[in-house]
């Protein structure tokens, strides 16, 4: 089982029992979207010394766990499963926990690292002329351009701000789009 050097940021328990069926690593649980500053403090300093992913659930609560911990912990890395990844087999919610162990293993071997400071390869008016942000179909080819690039599902302003924090060439954004355009053709 791939050891994975970094230690990993988790919402609970549950999703720590799922981290560790797919890869042998250490977790850190929030214990909800309320993050206190003793969670903090563990997360700074596993940033020190072996470095963080954040993987949080495809939800609102997951971003906004995300967002807390990212601007108070700089150089964190991401992981992302899509919503359908998270869905649970039978019942309700949505999240890591419902994620097989493959679905988790890709993810964390695409983690990626924001870097806020990142020059500016894609313009909004890109987004525009791609689709992405209003008119129809929009939300549809955000979510599967999210899959296509593992950056999780965004809304129009999230979607830009992550293609360049994560510095997503504009090559690579125009052969996702390539694609994505080439699959609604054959549906």
């Amino acid at each position: 089982m791939k050891k994975i050097k970094e230690i990993i940021v988790v919402e609970g328990k549950d999703d720590t029992v799922a981290i560790k069926r797919a890869v042998n690593a250490d977790t850190i649980e929030t214990n909800g979207s309320a993050v206190n500053e003793s969670v903090i403090e563990q997360v700074r300093l596993a940033q020190q010394t072996r470095g963080v992913i954040i993987f949080t659930d495809p939800d609102f609560p997951g971003q906004k766990i995300r967002n807390t911990i990212s601007e108070q912990v700089k150089g964190c890395k991401h992981a992302f499963i899509t919503k359908q990844e998270g869905l649970p087999k039978s019942g309700r919610g949505i999240g890591v926990e419902h994620a097989s162990p493959e679905a988790i293993r890709n993810a964390l071997k695409d983690a990626q690292l924001m870097d806020e400071e990142a020059p500016e390869e894609i313009s909004q008016q890109d987004l525009v002329d791609a689709g992405l942000i209003g008119g129809a179909g929009a939300k549809d080819r955000r979510e599967r351009l999210g899959v296509l690039l593992r950056i999780g599902h965004t809304n129009g302003k999230q979607l830009y701000k992550r293609l360049n924090m994560f510095q997503i060439s504009k090559k690579a954004f125009i052969e996702a789009m390539v694609r994505i355009n080439q699959e609604e053709k054959n549906e």
